[in-house]
């Protein structure tokens, strides 16, 4: 395929943040400020904080969990390339599946890219299942549609049934 010519046009893209390791509370809400300085790329909103219970590999502390908004002219595959260098610089390690760690940054949705390789699924594969994605999703974009699935309202309130996610109360900025 040949590459395009030009600057790629601004889309949305949602990203999902989570840590559960060394300050995890500091560490996302440094992560949604980093992600405000990515290049070609602007933070248009993000959710409030969310504490959640591990899913998979339970024997390990509960995550902080948010999502941002993305306004961004990279291509999925360069956000995703710049994700996962601030997963690097936060001391993310990738040891056990689902466990443990500094940083975790999940490209949910950008624009109506789809993507089905060994890198990158796009939509997410399992964002319409996870409350710890929806419940803050929700919050800044609630009639979104998950391709295939429904809005983002609904299938909230369908995985909030059965998953712990409760909202942190902000410390006041005052």
């Amino acid at each position: 395929m040949a590459a395009a010519k030009g600057p790629m046009a601004a889309v949305h893209a949602y990203v999902a943040l989570g840590s559960n390791l060394d300050g995890p509370a500091r560490r996302v809400r440094m992560a949604i400020d980093a992600l405000g300085r990515l290049p070609d790329t602007a933070l248009v909103a993000h959710s409030g904080l969310y504490r959640t219970a591990p899913i998979g590999y339970a024997d390990q502390p509960d995550f902080v969990n948010a999502v941002a908004l993305l306004r961004t002219a990279l291509s999925p595959r360069a956000l995703l390339s710049e994700l996962m260098i601030l997963e690097r610089e936060a001391g993310r390690e990738r040891g056990v599946p689902n466990g443990p760690r500094t940083l975790d940054l999940d490209l949910l949705l950008h624009g109506d890219a789809v993507a089905a390789d060994a890198h990158l699924t796009l939509p997410h594969p399992r964002m319409h299942e996870r409350a710890f994605v929806l419940l803050p999703l929700a919050e800044i974009s609630p009639e979104l549609q998950v391709p295939g699935h429904g809005s983002v309202r609904q299938l909230a309130a369908c995985a909030a049934s059965d998953q712990f996610v409760e909202r942190l109360r902000e410390p006041s900025l005052a």
